[in-house]
């Protein structure tokens, strides 16, 4: 059963700085276990919205989630439902479910979510899409940028496991929107391929030690 909540949420300080308190990227990099993914499918209640087709549910079908996609394309769709569920949650006094890396890395093989689908990253998409998004009003690059979050160019275990990275983005996601709400922007939303655009040009970025 999901706990009630006991005090509003604390914003963190930024997605990739989130990332550095998740599991070490080696305990994600498995390929997950399908069944471990419907077992949580079940156990975080995500079930209780996405039901089974021909079941009564308010969100889209379990099987409708279900379809051969790219792993951080899976992570954009994450990252672009969290709001909405967090606002519902937040309604009905239930807490946020937490999703551990290696959790993440059953829920990614449950939902048929496979690296190896994600075509290489278009870097310069990538910076684009770092600044179309507005991350950089509350992060930094290469010291420019907004004082909320942490300077990207720092090495991130998420950078290198899509796994790490989509269960930090479902951690920040709510709060994160909350944050945007506060500062009167737009909560950036990613399609396609963007994700995987902007954590290969992150990635590429990495200042050496």
């Amino acid at each position: 059963m999901f706990r009630r909540l006991r005090r509003p949420l604390v914003l963190a300080a930024g997605l990739a700085g989130a990332l550095v308190a998740t599991v070490s990227p080696s305990a994600a990099q498995g390929p997950g276990v399908a069944e471990r993914g419907r077992a949580l499918f079940s156990a975080k209640k995500c079930v209780h919205c996405h039901a089974p087709r021909g079941q009564q549910g308010r969100a889209p079908a379990v099987e409708e989630l279900r379809r051969p996609q790219g792993a951080y394309e899976l992570a954009g769709r994450f990252w672009n439902h969290a709001p909405d569920m967090f606002a519902t949650l937040r309604q009905e006094g239930v807490e946020w479910p937490e999703i551990t890396a290696v959790e993440m890395a059953d829920f990614m093989l449950y939902l048929q979510a496979d690296p190896a689908r994600d075509p290489a990253p278009d870097l310069s998409r990538g910076q684009a899409l770092l600044v179309r998004k507005g991350c950089l009003k509350c992060h930094r690059f290469r010291g420019e940028g907004g004082l909320v979050g942490v300077e990207l160019t720092q090495t991130q275990p998420g950078y290198d496991s899509p796994a790490v990275w989509a269960a930090a983005s479902w951690r920040h996601a709510p709060r994160m929107a909350e944050e945007a709400k506060r500062m009167g922007v737009l909560y950036p939303r990613f399609s396609g391929e963007e994700m995987g655009n902007l954590v290969g040009f992150l990635r590429s970025s990495v200042k050496s030690p």
